[in-house]
């Protein structure tokens, strides 16, 4: 509707008369699944460096190869990434956090469980301390005209759910919970004017607490001590602190209730939060386990007068990684049902189907299914402290670490591998937003002398232009070290994964990543020669050399697809970021009147994202016409298709290498957007 001028003036309108401009997106965001020490299990993590990932997922394990891939992965210039921790959730044998309990002897079971925040053996290396503290306290009176109130010298600090110890002499302490707090009304009579009232029992119905009791029998005349009772708690790890949580209240209606600050349900939901990184996480966990304190309120006081701290340095006991009846169930998870409960959801969505809802990632690493655990961690003891005999005192004592069982999970055979990694070029190919990292089974790159054989009877089983298969694996340092060894072989998929994220950010995704030195890479574990990479790079096996003067490179960039369209791994990633940057900036067109005003908006737009890629460098020609071409006018929506709510545009590309055209194809069908891909060609209708 035209706007109406009535006061003669300057007036400023808003008219777009293009459409929002396509932007390219990030293609280098890396996805993990595997094994840790620690961190939570099945859930999506954010992380952007190192020193995150250990505050998060823990150390390097003998029994995993994820912390390794991560740090491969950071280490060749790797900037975010998402981690998802697998572990068995089998009832007898899954992974369970280290726990203990707050009880009270009015009670048939525990007041509060207090668990370590994330399953896992490292949590039975935490103590706990757990106080009694009185962070406010005044003097009081009883109010002689109303039974419900106490007068009070200060209301500082107190407020409604505060748990109070009242105490006179001569009479038994009583507890009793503030249900309100009135600062404003002074008192004039037996105590000095200004005192402030604070009311535990109202008789308003709309400020009643579960905790109403009779009356106080204490002398009206006489003042009353009032202090607050909290709880303050001490984590320690080896005789070192590692927390301290303060005024945790008993109460639930309390600000500061201990199972609301602790929530191991809404550390997860943050952590769920997309692209927003976690805060670091919490040491322990409180459950609530006391719904019986609303049903009595002189047993809750009873209960509440009986509470059995646990002594100093309690452990925490109980802890289990879950590994040794790890399957891949937990590596590959199960296809939601729309209809399937939240308990049946959360049973399915396991490993890879967790990532599966993280729009961003783009590259996927799942380097644990080939695990070969250490069976004796290789930690050396620390040499002994000898004290200087010069220095006064005598020496502290030597406090020896708890020797903690090692869970090891299983070696999974070649068919267990296949099946995880079938898993993830199905995923990749239903996603059409990301590859697969493949890495070689151990059988295959244990043993120089089995030669190549091995690895191109694995390669033959997969044919698909959304993965990459790398060969051999590579030889890192060991922070794990000993005397008898100083390095790890491990999968190179996390390193991989690095250096395709360090290209797509310094060059583009249209940059083939290959041939730049591996950081953090002391040796492969198999040499290719010149003879060798002749035989595996016709294959779409990507070898990784160590060549004399310029260090260990990725010496090849093809996928596994016998489709020559798609024999480039940088092609396919390139047409990737195409196909969704195109797919996220044209929402705009659904439910637009399908006129010649539209297709000309969507025909500029596409043409000026293309544009831009040819000026990157990523598509190929001397011209722009040599580059691409976009078509979305009458010629290809004729009358017909517009009469049933359809706008196509045709778009070709020349990709750097090869130099083939790819035919995508962008339409409107009623209100949802789609790209279909078709062997001449990518077609959205």
């Amino acid at each position: 509707m035209a706007t109406t001028y009535l006061t003669p003036g300057v007036y400023y309108e808003r008219a777009d008369a293009v459409a929002p401009a396509i932007t390219a997106i990030r293609t280098d965001i890396a996805g993990f699944v595997g094994i840790a020490t620690s961190g939570p299990v099945d859930t999506a993590v954010p992380v952007e460096s190192w020193r995150q990932f250990q505050s998060q997922f823990g150390e390097f394990s003998g029994t995993a190869f994820l912390a390794y891939a991560v740090r491969g992965f950071f280490e060749n210039g790797g900037q975010r990434c998402w981690v998802v921790r697998v572990a068995s959730n089998d009832p007898v044998g899954g992974a369970f956090p280290a726990s203990t309990v707050l009880a009270s002897a009015g009670l048939p079971r525990s007041v509060w469980n207090i668990r370590a925040s994330s399953p896992g053996t490292w949590g039975n290396l935490l103590n706990l301390s757990v106080r009694e503290t009185h962070q406010v306290q005044t003097t009081g009176w009883l109010d002689k005209d109303r039974s419900d109130r106490m007068i009070v010298s200060s209301t500082s600090g107190f407020v409604r759910g505060t748990l109070v110890r009242l105490t006179q002499p001569g009479s038994a302490p009583a507890l009793r919970v503030v249900a309100a707090v009135d600062a404003t009304e002074g008192f004039a009579g037996a105590v000095p004017n200004g005192n402030k009232y604070i009311l535990w029992v109202p008789s308003q119905d709309d400020l009643r607490l579960p905790y109403d009791t009779a009356p106080l029998s204490f002398a009206p005349d006489l003042p009353i001590m009032v202090e607050s009772i909290e709880y303050t708690i001490i984590v320690e790890r080896q005789n070192l602190p590692v927390a301290l949580y303060t005024g945790l209240s008993l109460i639930p209606e309390h600000t500061n209730y201990g199972p609301a600050i602790l929530d191991p349900f809404e550390i997860a939901a943050d952590i769920e939060m997309k692209h927003v990184l976690p805060a670091p996480p919490f040491a322990i966990t409180i459950d609530e386990l006391r719904p019986e304190f609303m049903a009595d309120t002189l047993a809750t006081f009873r209960a509440l007068e009986q509470i059995e701290l646990p002594s100093d340095n309690t452990p925490l006991i109980g802890g289990s990684d879950g590994l040794r009846l790890l399957t891949t169930y937990d590596f590959i998870g199960e296809p939601i049902d729309p209809v399937d409960s939240d308990v049946v959801k959360a049973g399915k969505r396991r490993g890879l189907r967790v990532l599966e809802t993280i729009d961003e990632v783009s590259i996927l690493s799942v380097p644990d299914i080939n695990i070969q655990p250490i069976a004796v961690p290789p930690t050396e003891p620390l040499p002994p402290c000898i004290p200087d005999p010069c220095l006064p005192g005598a020496p502290l004592p030597v406090v020896p670490l708890p020797v903690l069982s090692v869970e090891m999970p299983p070696t999974f055979t070649d068919a267990d591998i296949y099946r995880v990694q079938a898993a993830m070029v199905d995923q990749c190919q239903q996603t059409r937003s990301r590859v697969a990292i493949l890495d070689p089974p151990f059988s295959a790159v244990k043993d120089e002398r089995l030669g190549i054989s091995a690895v191109q009877a694995w390669r033959n089983q997969f044919d698909s232009s959304y993965a990459a298969f790398y060969f051999p694996w590579l030889r890192v340092v060991n922070p794990l070290r000993s005397t008898s060894s100083l390095t790890r072989d491990i999968p190179p998929s996390g390193h991989v994964a690095g250096q395709y994220a360090r290209t797509d950010l310094t060059i583009g995704v249209h940059k083939a990543p290959a041939n730049a030195p591996l950081a953090w890479v002391q040796d492969t574990t198999i040499p290719v020669n010149n003879a060798e990479h002749g035989v595996l790079n016709p294959l779409g096996i990507n070898a990784i050399r160590t060549l004399t003067g310029r260090g260990i490179r990725i010496f090849g960039a093809r996928t596994v697809s016998s489709d020559p369209d798609w024999r480039y791994i940088n092609v396919r990633r390139l047409m990737i970021m195409i196909e969704k940057a195109i797919y996220l900036a044209s929402q705009w067109a659904v439910f637009e009147p399908n006129d010649d005003i539209t297709q000309a908006k969507l025909r500029l737009s596409l043409t000026s994202f293309l544009i831009s890629l040819w000026e990157q460098g990523a598509l190929a020609g001397a011209t722009t016409d040599a580059a691409f071409f976009v078509r979305c006018d009458r010629t290809i929506n004729p009358p017909a298709q517009l009469d049933v709510g359809q706008l196509l545009a045709l778009v070709g590309v020349a990709p750097v290498n090869p130099f083939e055209f790819v035919v995508v194809r962008v339409g409107q069908t009623a209100n949802e957007l789609e790209i279909v891909e078709q062997r001449t060609g990518m077609e959205v209708n």
